[in-house]
C-alpha cells in the first residue's frame, strides 16, 4: 500500500520541483500534475506529485499522518480524524443514484 504524503511546491525546474512537507525536503517528480507554481499543495506517492489539493486537504492529510504515527508510538489518535468524526457516511454517486431510484440489488 502507499501513503500519499501533502507537499507544497517551493521551487520548479522543468517536471521536478522541490517541495517541503514540514522540515523535510525532497526532489518531487511532476510529470502527472504538469507545471505548477511555488505554494500550491499536491498529494505526492513514491516522490511523484499525483494530485493538486488544497491547504485545508494537505491539513486535514497532514493530522491524520500524524494521528497514526501517534498510535503506532503507543499514544492516541487525539483529534487526527475530527473533520470525519462530524461527516455522515457517504455512498459513492453513482450508488447513491441507484438507491434514490429504489434499486437495492445489482
Amino acid at each position: 500500500m502507499c501513503v500519499g504524503i501533502p507537499m507544497q511546491i517551493l521551487s520548479v525546474d522543468g517536471i521536478a520541483a522541490q517541495a517541503a512537507d514540514g522540515p523535510r525536503r525532497e526532489v518531487i517528480d511532476l510529470s502527472l500534475t504538469g507545471p505548477l507554481q511555488p505554494g500550491t499543495w499536491v498529494l505526492t506517492f513514491l516522490g511523484t506529485a499525483r494530485e493538486v489539493i488544497d491547504a485545508d486537504e494537505a491539513r486535514k492529510i497532514a493530522a491524520a499522518l500524524d494521528g497514526l504515527r501517534s498510535l503506532m508510538t503507543g499514544g492516541d489518535l487525539g483529534n487526527a480524524f475530527a473533520d470525519l468524526d462530524a461527516t455522515p457516511p457517504r455512498l459513492p454517486p453513482h450508488l447513491q443514484a441507484a438507491l434514490d431510484k429504489g434499486e437495492t440489488r445489482g
